[in-house]
């Protein structure tokens, strides 16, 4: 097993929602005097508090403020990417580096980690709508047969899983017809993954008890209060889980009861999900060092420090 070392240029903390990621990454950034880089998709978002879990008061560890990252750097209604992310991440990534520290990447966007470990050369396709509506009216069986048709000399993998993910595919193999392609964009980060993944009942208690907690204390009146300042419905939806059932409650369409059943079945299944990505880049090849979740807070960031 890989153990923390003065090589390591990238630290990396994952799990899934409710694991304490953030509390062992600001304990770890607190004990090696570093700062850490978000690897959440929605925290990005200014004043969406409540629903993405920011927690910053725990970036605050004996009385030290600790260093963020990508965190509050966009207006609420901005619909982020993840070739910004890749962007965003490169500067805070050469900005801590640049004061002989190393950052650590906390988060459990799994496909945000792994734009960073793997560079993710098709991020770099910008979106063709008009290609995609021509697309749209095709069966998946026509739409396989499309994507077989078009050349794909720097062989790409693509996931067509789906039909929303093939006509991706056929979006990104018709962009680099005309365009070049950079396989190395990414430069290659000396890393170290480390994760977090508590017991599944563990997990789920956490979860509904925390989803209790925030709905008592400020999370529908966040949504209200992002709709009264101009942002829509349909964007807020946008965002997924709890953007998109508070703001379905505050239109009448879920009771309370509904809406706290749906998010609560919603999140368990979000984290259900985060885990499969961990551990399908398990396969693909990265060594995640996952944390006896029953160590003390202390013991863990001992763990990592190897003592």
């Amino acid at each position: 097993m890989k153990s923390l070392n003065e090589n390591n240029q990238l630290i990396i903390i994952l799990g899934p929602t409710a694991s304490g990621k953030t509390n062992l990454a600001t304990h770890l950034a607190h004990a090696l005097n570093t700062e850490i880089i978000s690897a959440d998709s929605r925290q990005i978002y200014q004043k969406m508090d409540i629903g993405t879990g920011k927690d910053l008061v725990e970036y605050i560890v004996e009385g030290k403020r600790i260093p963020y990252h990508l965190i509050d750097i966009k207006p609420p209604g901005y619909r982020y990417n993840i070739h910004e992310f890749k962007t965003d991440f490169e500067a805070a990534y050469q900005q801590v580096r640049a004061k002989a520290k190393t950052p650590i990447l906390c988060g459990g966007s799994g496909l945000y980690i792994e734009a960073v470990l793997k560079g993710h050369e098709n991020t770099q396709v910008p979106e063709n709508e008009s290609l995609r509506n021509e697309l749209s009216q095709f069966e998946q069986n026509e739409l396989l047969e499309k994507l077989e048709s078009l050349p794909n000399l720097n062989q790409i993998k693509i996931d067509t899983s789906t039909r929303k993910r093939t006509i991706r595919g056929i979006e990104i193999l018709t962009y680099f017809q005309d365009n070049p392609f950079n396989k190395n964009q990414n430069q290659n980060y000396k890393s170290i993954i480390f994760g977090l993944n508590p017991e599944r009942e563990k997990r789920r208690n956490k979860i509904t008890k925390r989803l209790k907690f925030r709905l008592e204390n400020g999370l529908i009146e966040e949504v209200e209060n992002l709709i009264k300042s101009g942002i829509s419905p349909e964007d807020l939806k946008y965002y997924g889980l709890e953007y998109k059932l508070v703001t379905e409650f505050l239109e009448g369409k879920l009771n309370q009861q509904i809406l706290f059943e749906k998010l609560n079945t919603s999140i368990h299944r979000f984290a259900k999900r985060q885990m499969t990505w961990f551990r399908k880049m398990e396969k693909d090849g990265f060594e995640i060092i996952w944390i006896n979740d029953e160590l003390s807070l202390e013991r863990k960031v001992d763990f990592i420090l190897g003592k």
